[in-house]
């Protein structure tokens, strides 16, 4: 069974930067889709950032371009979510989670009418204060 495990979440005000961080406990970067998803309080949960298997494309959800950006490490077997300019609205649980695209929709993060089925981290907490 594949486990994620997310770090570096935390409290920081308007305007400040977090690195959040997966790790994987089995290289499985090179056949699934690689994402970060959100939370907010009595919201659903939405997509923020995927790569695809390749590793050469991502996708960023329009309320985070330019100012979240999306890496993987496959020999450390790490995903790395770092976002700056934050704001209140980020704020929320942040997971990190693995698809297969087939079937899933592929690695689309945006307007998705359903989560992707996969694998997926306990999330690690975001919050931005004013």
């Amino acid at each position: 069974q594949v486990r994620l495990q997310e770090s570096g979440g935390g409290l920081v005000e308007v305007g400040g930067s977090l690195t959040l961080s997966c790790l994987a406990s089995e290289d499985i970067f090179s056949r699934h889709c690689m994402g970060w998803f959100r939370q907010a309080p009595n919201e659903e949960r939405e997509g923020v950032a995927a790569i695809l298997p390749s590793g050469v494309a991502t996708q960023i959800a329009d309320s985070v371009k330019g100012r979240f950006t999306l890496s993987q490490d496959k020999a450390k077997r790490t995903l790395t979510l770092q976002m700056e300019s934050l704001k209140l609205e980020d704020t929320g649980m942040y997971y990190c989670a693995a698809w297969n695209p087939v079937g899933n929709g592929g690695c689309t993060v945006a307007g998705r009418q359903t989560l992707p089925s996969g694998y997926w981290g306990q999330g690690t907490q975001v919050s931005v204060s004013s």
